[in-house]
């Protein structure tokens, strides 16, 4: 079975993983983090974690989705560009992308975004602020799926959850899951 990419970063939102990683566990769908090097990850609640893989070392082939948290400071990434380039080649019309909070900027970034309709949790300002979405495709809704793209405003967690163990057509219990 294919893997569901998770990609972290420093600052990267813990609580907006939890609910899709159980659906992910109970669904017995495998997961392997990656990182953009070796260093451990501290995410924003100061959980440290080190990433089962590189951006560089990964193997294209062995993942099916992608699963993006949110960031303290998505701004800090602008200039990552192995981090795009990585999120471009995953990108395909079979590849189920998850991208939560502050995450779908780096959607938007590498491109990845064009011509589908999304949310965010970014204000109006800094989304026009950093000049790579197109304002309007952009919906207010707590989640968005626009064919194998999936967005979320952070307090959207748990549905964003649902929606990707749905996408991935996993088996789980979604009353584990309510709002």
């Amino acid at each position: 079975m294919k893997k569901t990419a998770v990609l972290l970063y420093p600052q990267f939102s813990e609580y907006e993983l939890t609910v899709a990683l159980s659906i992910l566990m109970q669904g017995k769908k495998p997961v392997v983090t990656v990182g953009l090097n070796n260093q451990p990850i501290k995410g924003e609640s100061g959980l440290s974690c080190v990433a089962d893989a590189t951006v560089d070392e990964i193997k294209f082939e062995q993942i099916d989705s992608l699963l993006l948290p949110g960031c303290m400071d998505i701004t800090s990434l602008y200039e990552e560009e192995r981090l795009f380039d990585f999120i471009k080649q995953v990108a395909t019309k079979e590849t189920v992308i998850a991208s939560i909070s502050s995450s779908p900027f780096l959607l938007a970034k590498a491109g990845v975004l064009k011509g589908k309709k999304y949310t965010v949790g970014m204000t109006e300002e800094d989304m026009e602020k950093s000049g790579v979405f197109e304002i309007e495709n952009y919906s207010d809704d707590m989640v968005v799926q626009d064919g194998n793209i999936i967005t979320a405003r952070g307090r959207g967690f748990v549905r964003f959850g649902n929606y990707l163990g749905k996408a991935l057509n996993l088996e789980f219990d979604e009353r584990w899951y309510q709002e």
